[in-house]
């Protein structure tokens, strides 16, 4: 089994992210935030819908309320393709 790339989730991650949301994907670098980018709540779930369909697991919300950069989200797969348990509170 391959690992998968810090690079290779941030790609992914920012991909969908410029496709769900018709966003500029040059905008959207590790540091944005949700309201930096003009996402609801709502846009988070969507997102961590198709997040958990990417990996086929199910994310932890306690991780997800961790969560407030793209970068947060690129570690969080990160974690959850190589294993990791997902953080609790």
């Amino acid at each position: 089994m391959s690992t998968v790339t810090r690079e290779q989730v941030y790609e992914k991650v920012t991909s969908m992210m410029a496709e769900m949301f018709d966003l500029d994907k040059a905008k959207i670098t590790p540091e944005s935030k949700f309201e930096d980018l003009d996402l609801t709540s709502i846009d988070a779930i969507d997102l961590v819908v198709e997040l958990q369909q990417f990996t086929g697991k199910k994310v932890n919300e306690d991780g997800l309320k961790k969560v407030r950069t793209v970068g947060d989200i690129v570690a969080l797969v990160e974690d959850h393709l190589q294993g990791a348990p997902m953080p609790v509170a």
